[in-house]
């Protein structure tokens, strides 16, 4: 994969998480059929941000933006492009 396509997956991600955050579901007892906020669970973006455990399901077809994980995978992410 390209420079190209990481980008355009980061910016899927960072859709997916803004989506979330600005709904303010940021916790299990707001979580939120993903569908009301029109995120879409089967792109590339839900699915490695699920896979992160950045979206979690806190009830079956409840899912929410775990707030810390996402600020923790972005400071990662900033560390690694100052490295590299």
């Amino acid at each position: 994969m390209g420079a190209t396509g990481a980008a355009i997956i980061l910016i899927k991600e960072r859709h997916v998480a803004e989506a979330f955050e600005g709904a303010g579901i940021t916790s299990p007892e707001h979580a939120r059929d993903p569908q009301e906020i029109g995120v879409g669970m089967h792109g590339i973006g839900w699915r490695r941000l699920v896979d992160r455990a950045v979206v979690r399901e806190a009830a079956p077809g409840k899912w929410y933006l775990d707030m810390p994980s996402w600020l923790a995978l972005r400071r990662q992410r900033r560390r690694m492009s100052i490295v590299l």
